[in-house]
């Protein structure tokens, strides 16, 4: 480990130039008497590391001198994959690995290169999670990422919507949708998928499984999201929008929002206009709908007009008395 860290420590002095001790200490994640350990040894192996002094010092390299010790380990390689996600790279236990990685790339890139790729990481930030929402707790994911990249038969305990259930499972892939983390895993000879912070428990066999011939990850995901998306949206609401009704409806209800809206009858003398949204089954339309409250009317069909109807006599009740 700290054979890699002095490596890590090489590479930013080159990489960035001067870097005070506290500067290094946090890329580094250790402590400033680290740093200082750190950069004695790598003066007693010979590297020309040089200490200025004063407001504007720091450490740097002699003028001229580069390593060209930027090979990539398997692991770092393999990190690189999720070189633009550095919170999930984290969650799976590749954080300090991918930035080796970056650090290592960036030292034997040509200096305008090593200069746009620095000015590209300061510029561009992918931030997964969804607005106002915490990210699901995940204990297992680095057990279960290992298992995948290794094809480790898992033995599991995983927390459904109908129960609990003990399973074998062999692990094909991870998916990150919307924040939210996905096992793709083979179980009982067909391929499910599981999110990972229902699992309650997971421990490895040893044992090894090989992949099925021709299985491809991302293709799988399209069709499981499309056949996911057309077993839930059993139906269709006509609606009423005000004009902030139109604002909210993408807000709240995503790419079906969108396309409601795409299609969208003209505006009456108010701003109002009618659409016609893919929704749920009528008990989740009926509490999704009432989040757009005033600014829309449920036209139909009758029995989702009713369902609404009734959830609003009921909520008009419980706040018709004053306390």
């Amino acid at each position: 480990m700290r054979a890699d860290r002095l490596l890590s420590l090489l590479l930013l002095l080159q990489n960035r130039g001067r870097m005070t001790a506290p500067e290094l200490a946090a890329e580094l994640e250790v402590s400033v008497r680290t740093v200082y350990r750190d950069v004695e040894a790598l003066g007693a192996a010979g590297v020309p590391v040089r200490a200025d002094r004063g407001p504007e010092g720091g450490y740097r390299l002699m003028e001229g001198y580069r390593t060209r010790l930027t090979g990539l380990t398997d692991a770092e390689a393999g990190s690189l994959v999720l070189a633009g996600l550095p919170g999930p790279a984290r969650d799976l236990g590749l954080g300090a690995v991918l930035a080796s990685a970056q650090l290592k790339i960036e030292a034997a890139l040509p200096g305008e290169l090593a200069g746009q790729a620095r000015r590209v990481r300061e510029r561009f930030h992918l931030d997964a999670p969804a607005w106002f929402r915490d990210a699901d707790p995940v204990p297992y994911l680095e057990p279960i990422a290992r298992a995948v990249w290794e094809r480790r038969v898992l033995r599991t305990h995983y927390r459904r919507w109908r129960g609990e259930v003990h399973r074998e499972l062999r692990p094909l892939g991870l998916v990150l949708k919307g924040g939210i983390w996905y096992l793709v895993a083979l179980a009982e000879d067909a391929v499910r998928t599981y999110r990972v912070s229902r699992f309650q428990a997971v421990a490895e066999t040893g044992e090894e499984f090989g992949r099925p011939a021709g299985f491809d990850l991302a293709a799988y995901w399209a069709e499981s999201s499309r056949r996911m998306e057309a077993a839930m949206r059993q139906g269709t609401a006509r609606l009423r929008l005000s004009p902030r009704g139109r604002k909210l409806l993408p807000m709240q209800f995503g790419a079906a929002g969108v396309r409601a809206l795409a299609d969208a009858g003209p505006p009456d003398g108010d701003g109002w206009v009618e659409v016609e949204l893919s929704v749920e089954s009528e008990a989740v339309a009926t509490g999704d709908l009432l989040r757009l409250g005033v600014e829309a009317e449920v036209l139909g069909p009758a029995g989702l007009r009713r369902a609404v109807a009734a959830a609003v006599a009921v909520l008009a009740d419980r706040y018709a008395d004053e306390r």
